[in-house]
């Protein structure tokens, strides 16, 4: 990661904006009145004053997607700023592998940046504080957490022009009204916080953010508490049955080695192994 004064000694704009990701970038959580959703990527065109979105996202996707399937496109775009926000459908799959991720991320950050953009990646959040899951179940998603958080921060490390937001320290991120219902996606508000935080990191950048994001909510959906609920039942709860089926083999680690006095924080694959290994 390079400081902003060695991208360039004089402000810049922002022409092509490209977002990628999984469904937190598609704006799940951020409904348009008529259908659809916004999410931070529009909030955060508006603030740079982008003349071009390509929002190249879809729900369920992992780092290897977008390794291969959005890159090809995001480089099309000839993009000056792209964010990514992907890793926790890694996260809870059960075949997790923090070092495949790492080679997908870094092929992708590597050729953006050799490309000329600058790239913005984020470090998550305790999941646990927001949403509420097992014991075992918490601490295995911890675990993998804490091991996608060191792989985003290598990637970053290890190349110019890209930076890191780190929604752990974030100023309103554990707010509860920063969540959607499902307590897995930001709700309108907490995807302004995103696109804030975005426009932020650009600014030190050198970047010109010529319509600070506003914290009023405004021009999205309502959903009330109907709308909630059935999105819970018919949405929510069947995604959270088959993903907790994924992480039970790896929670039963997190047990067995908690019986045995075993310490049970530390994933299985770091990145102190991936760069051994490398």
């Amino acid at each position: 990661m390079t400081a902003a004064s060695e991208i360039s000694p004089l402000s810049w704009e922002t022409r092509s904006l490209v977002v990628l990701g999984d469904s937190t970038t598609v704006g799940l959580g951020d409904p348009l009145p008529g259908g659809g959703w916004r999410g931070y990527g529009p909030l955060l065109a508006e603030a740079l004053s982008a003349t071009d979105l390509h929002n190249l996202s879809f729900t369920g996707a992992r780092a290897a997607d977008v390794r291969w399937r959005q890159l090809p496109r995001a480089l099309e775009a000839r993009p000056d700023v792209v964010t990514i926000v992907v890793g926790m459908n890694d996260t809870l799959r059960s075949d997790f592998d923090a070092r495949q991720m790492h080679d997908d991320l870094d092929a992708v950050v590597g050729t953006l940046t050799a490309a000329g953009a600058v790239v913005l990646l984020v470090r998550f959040h305790d999941h646990a504080q927001v949403f509420r899951l097992p014991g075992p179940l918490r601490r295995a998603l911890r675990g993998r957490i804490e091991a996608l958080n060191e792989v985003v921060s290598s990637v970053a490390s290890g190349h110019d022009r890209a930076a890191v937001l780190d929604l752990d320290t974030m100023p309103g991120a554990y707010d509860v009204a920063a969540w959607s219902v499902d307590r897995l996606h930001p709700s309108e508000l907490g995807h302004r916080i995103l696109a804030s935080g975005f426009a932020a990191l650009l600014d030190e950048f050198g970047c010109v953010v010529p319509n600070p994001v506003s914290m009023v909510c405004s021009g999205g959906a309502n959903p009330g508490p109907i709308q909630h609920v059935a999105w819970l039942l018919i949405k929510g709860l069947p995604w959270l049955a088959r993903r907790g089926r994924d992480l039970l083999p790896y929670a039963m680690v997190i047990i067995v080695r908690s019986l045995l006095g075993m310490e049970h924080s530390r994933p299985p694959a770091t990145v102190e192994r991936i760069r051994a290994a490398g």
